[in-house]
C-alpha cells in the first residue's frame, strides 16, 4: 500500500498521522515532507526513511532544511578547507583505493581522500598510470565512497578521459560524481588544454583540484618520473601553470616532486591551498599514498615505484609477511584449524544416524573418518549418546 494523502485531507495531527502508518506501507516523499517537516532520502519497506550517503555539497540550512548528516561527525567540505587554509592549519590528504583503506582513512580523521590513478601501479602492478581506464577508476571510487564518510572525496581523471576536448572532460567529471560517488575531481597539468578542461568542469558545477610539477600521466614528454622545477625556467613554468589553474576556479593544487623553495614560492603566490607530495613542508597540506606510508609493499616491483620522499609510519608489510608465513606453516603442520577454530557441530543423535547411513551405503572409509574426527574432539559417538550436547551452529 502506498499512502498519498496530504495534510489538507486529514484532520489528525502530523505526528499522529505518521504514527498510524502501518508497517510495510510506503509514504510518499511529498507527504512525509509535509507531515514530518524534513526531506526524506530513501524509503524502505519498514515505512521509515533512511538518509542516503550525504554528499559534501549539502544544502545550507540558512537557505532551507536539507537532509541530515548520517553521523554526528560533519563531512569535510570546501568551506572546511577554506577555513583551515585561512587559519593556516595544515590540510591532510591520503590516497586510497578500496573500502578497507577508506575506512581507516575515515577513522583517522584525514581531511581529503584521493582515489588516485596511481592505483594502476600500486594495486594493479603496472609500471605507469597510463593503462588505468575510466571504468577502473569508477570501481575504486565506489569502493572508497562506501568506506569514507567524513573526508572530502577526490577522484583522479585517468589518462585519456579529458584530453580530447572540454566536453569529454566534463562528461568524465560528471561520471566521477554520478557513478563514482566522488565530491570532486583532479586533473594533471597546467597547459592551455588542461586549463580549458578545468575551466569547463568548474563551469559545469564540479569542484576541481589541479596538479602541477611531476605529472605522471605526462611521462612520455617528461622522459620518465623526473622531479620538476629544478631550473629557473622550469620553476617559473610550474608557477605559471599553478596560477592558470587557480584563475579558472580550481580549489586546490597538488605540487609533486619540486624543490621546497619553489613550492614555498607557489604556495605564497596562490590564494588557494597547495597540497605537497615531495615538495617540502611549506605547502598548505600534504598527501601520501596509503600503502606507501604504512610500509605495506615488500615486493621488488613496489620497492621500485615507492618514492624517495615517502616516510613509512609503519611496517605493515613485514607484519603481513610474518602472518602469512605462520599461517602456511600451521596449515602444513595440521595445527590449523584447531578445535577452537572449528566451531560448527552436529547433533549427537544425528552423528549416530549419519554413521549408520554411511555404513549402510558402503562408505566404510567415510564412517571411519567420522569416528577419527570424533576422537580428535575427544568425544566418541558412544560418549555423545551418554548425554553430551553439541549444538548445531548455523
Amino acid at each position: 500500500m502506498f499512502l498519498t494523502s496530504s495534510l489538507s485531507f486529514c484532520a489528525v495531527s502530523p505526528s499522529s498521522y505518521l504514527a498510524s502508518v502501518p508497517p510495510g506501507c510506503l509514504v510518499s516523499a511529498a507527504v512525509y515532507s509535509k507531515y514530518a517537516g524534513i526531506t526524506p532520502i530513501v524509503n524502505c519497506s519498514s515505512g521509515k526513511w533512511v538518509p542516503a550517503r550525504c554528499m559534501t555539497n549539502l544544502p545550507d540550512n540558512n537557505v532551507y532544511g536539507g537532509p541530515e548528516h548520517q553521523s554526528p561527525t560533519k563531512r569535510v567540505t570546501l568551506r572546511h578547507l577554506e577555513s583551515k587554509y585561512a587559519k593556516r592549519q595544515p590540510i591532510t590528504m591520503v590516497t586510497a583505493y578500496d573500502y578497507p583503506s577508506a575506512v581507516h582513512v575515515d577513522q583517522a580523521g584525514i581531511d581529503i581522500c584521493l582515489v588516485g590513478d596511481s592505483v594502476g601501479m600500486v594495486v594493479h602492478g603496472h609500471d605507469t598510470t597510463l593503462p588505468v581506464t575510466m571504468e577502473d577508476m569508477l570501481v575504486h571510487c565506489r569502493a572508497v565512497a562506501r568506506g569514507a564518510k567524513r573526508p572530502l572525496l577526490v577522484g583522479d581523471l585517468p589518462f585519456g578521459s579529458y584530453e580530447q576536448s572540454s566536453q569529454q572532460a566534463v562528461n568524465s567529471a560528471v561520471r566521477m560524481l554520478k557513478e563514482g560517488g566522488m565530491d570532486s575531481v583532479k586533473l594533471e597539468g597546467g597547459y592551455d588544454s588542461r586549463v580549458a578542461a578545468a575551466k569547463a568542469i568548474v563551469e559545469a558545477g564540479i569542484a576541481v583540484m589541479g596538479h602541477v610539477g611531476l605529472t605522471p600521466q605526462a611521462i612520455s614528454v617528461l622522459g620518465g618520473f623526473r622531479p620538476q622545477g629544478r631550473s629557473s625556467a622550469s620553476a617559473i613554468m610550474v608557477l605559471e601553470n599553478a596560477l592558470a589553474l587557480q584563475e579558472v576556479g580550481c580549489f586546490s593544487i597538488v605540487l609533486e616532486c619540486i624543490p621546497s623553495p619553489v613550492a614555498a614560492a607557489i604556495t605564497t603566490a596562490l590564494r588557494i591551498p597547495t597540497i605537497g607530495i615531495g615538495a617540502g613542508s611549506t605547502c598548505s597540506g600534504q598527501v601520501l599514498v596509503y600503502h606507501d606510508l604504512l610500509g605495506m609493499m615488500q615486493h621488488p616491483h613496489h620497492a621500485k615505484v615507492t618514492p624517495k620522499f615517502c616516510k613509512q609510519y609503519g611496517q605493515i608489510g613485514s607484519a603481513i609477511n610474518k602472518a602469512l608465513i605462520e599461517y602456511r606453516e600451521e596449515v602444513q603442520s595440521h595445527s590449523f584449524p584447531s578445535n577452537a577454530y572449528s566451531p560448527y557441530r552436529i547433533d549427537p543423535h544425528d552423528t549416530e544416524s549419519f554413521l549408520e547411513e554411511l555404513e549402510k551405503k558402503g562408505f566404510h572409509a567415510a564412517a571411519e573418518a567420522v569416528a577419527v574426527e570424533m576422537h580428535a574432539y575427544q568425544m566418541s559417538p558412544k560418549q555423545l549418546n551418554n548425554g553430551a550436547t553439541i549444538e548445531l551452529m548455523k
